[in-house]
């Protein structure tokens, strides 16, 4: 170093002046490396011992990057496990639900269509019944009319009857027209017809009381009152057991169209409450076929998304276990090819002759020539170029490089030394 020094400060001087002072310094620098050389083989510490500790630690360094990289691997590989498990579940689920929900819709669709056909039967059902009630009603008051009608008849002509036998029981009446009404009685049952007979016998008779009739189909009745008398008793009798039988028909009908009328509005108001109840019903059925379905459609879309999820975790996490099983397979080979080079370069030949020549040379002053060719030597060439085919091969990158620093001449620095002070 001082001498470096000294002949870094001096001026500059010609070069025929520098060359005996540039190979002093040559010396010098070859005696330093000859030194260390030295202390290097006094520590057992060869150049190949060098290059055997320098692949050492990238052979360690291999094996801890590629044990981290298995750690984590590892923790990722559970993440996906358990996320498709857990993702595989709720696909899992998402089905059972949509076909419990599609079971639901089904069963709202078939409610729903059922409760239509009863609601429309129900409804031709009312209307059957309220046609029914509306048509009774109208006979009923058809009914009563005529029994009001008729009952009228026959009170009229129980009453005319009545007056008939009490004015023939006085003889006050016209022989003639008296056996005009015994021909009119006996030929007809209606009461109308001998009503109207008795009510002309009865305002023409006490006018012609008195009035002798010679006429011979009168004097035929002149001697039978009593007969007359009695055909108009049983007439009324008939009269008034046909008028008990009429009110009893009618009593009769009209408790019939009571119970009728009755039946008809129970079958009515019933088939209103049973019609209203199933009409609620299909609505809240309606309603729950709608929020089926639209739970339904979130679970399609729930379920879809969770099964493109797992399609993409898969897919990635397949991925990066391919990637991972290739740089493990990558970082295997290189540890291989690292421990393979150790073992070339380890070898008995090769070790051995590094301690063997390379202090001497050192000590006995050899050329820097002699020196770099035993520090790089022939397996040294031999593991750079199988670290560089292995790395070619590989497409390793490390071993590359390796390759790279295990070929590196030991002198390199001294020379750019020297070619510094030459320029």
């Amino acid at each position: 170093q001082a001498l470096l020094v000294g002949y870094l400060g001096r001026k500059p001087v010609p070069i025929f002046e520098r060359v005996p002072l540039f190979f002093v310094l040559l010396l010098g620098i070859m005696r330093c490396f000859a030194t260390a050389t030295v202390f290097a083989s006094a520590a057992q510490v060869t150049p190949v011992q060098k290059v055997i500790q320098l692949m050492n630690g990238m052979l360690e360094k291999g094996k801890s990057e590629k044990h981290e990289e298995q750690v984590q691997f590892a923790a990722y590989k559970q993440f996906c496990d358990d996320t498709a498990v857990e993702k595989t579940r709720a696909i899992k689920e998402a089905n059972e639900e949509i076909d419990s929900l599609e079971a639901k819709i089904a069963k709202c669709e078939s409610t729903i269509s059922k409760l239509t056909k009863e609601i429309a039967q129900l409804d031709e059902d009312i209307s059957v019944y309220e046609g029914d009630l509306k048509a009774a009603t109208k006979v009923r008051k058809m009914e009563h009319s005529d029994f009001v009608a008729t009952r009228k008849d026959y009170t009229e002509s129980v009453d005319s009857v009545t007056a008939a036998i009490a004015l023939i029981k006085r003889k006050m009446y016209n022989k003639k027209q008296g056996a005009t009404l015994l021909l009119q009685i006996q030929s007809t049952d209606s009461p109308a017809v001998i009503g109207k007979a008795l009510a002309a016998f009865l305002s023409t008779a006490e006018t012609d009381v008195g009035l002798d009739v010679t006429a011979p189909e009168a004097a035929a009745y002149e001697d039978h009152t009593g007969g007359i008398i009695e055909i108009l008793e049983k007439l009324k009798d008939k009269f008034e057991d046909k008028r008990t039988e009429l009110e009893k028909e009618e009593s009769n009908s009209k408790h019939a169209f009571e119970m009728l009328s009755q039946d008809l509005t129970n079958s009515i108001a019933t088939s209103k409450e049973d019609r209203s109840d199933k009409a609620q019903t299909k609505a809240k059925t309606a309603q729950k076929e709608a929020d089926a379905k639209g739970d339904l459609q979130d679970t399609i879309t729930s379920r879809d998304d969770d099964q493109t999820y797992l399609n993409d975790l898969v897919s990635t996490c397949k991925s990066k276990s391919d990637d991972f099983e290739a740089r493990q397979t990558l970082r295997a080979q290189e540890i291989e090819a690292i421990e393979k080079a150790i073992e070339i370069i380890s070898s008995a030949s090769v070790s051995g002759a590094a301690d063997k020549h390379l202090p001497s040379l050192a000590q006995t002053g050899h050329s820097f020539a002699q020196l770099r060719a035993v520090t790089k030597n022939e397996n040294q060439i031999r593991v750079a170029a199988f670290l560089h085919e292995q790395g070619t091969k590989l497409n390793s990158r490390v071993l590359s490089a390796l390759a790279v620093k295990v070929s590196e001449d030991p002198f390199k620095q001294v020379k750019k030394m020297i070619k510094d002070l030459i320029v």
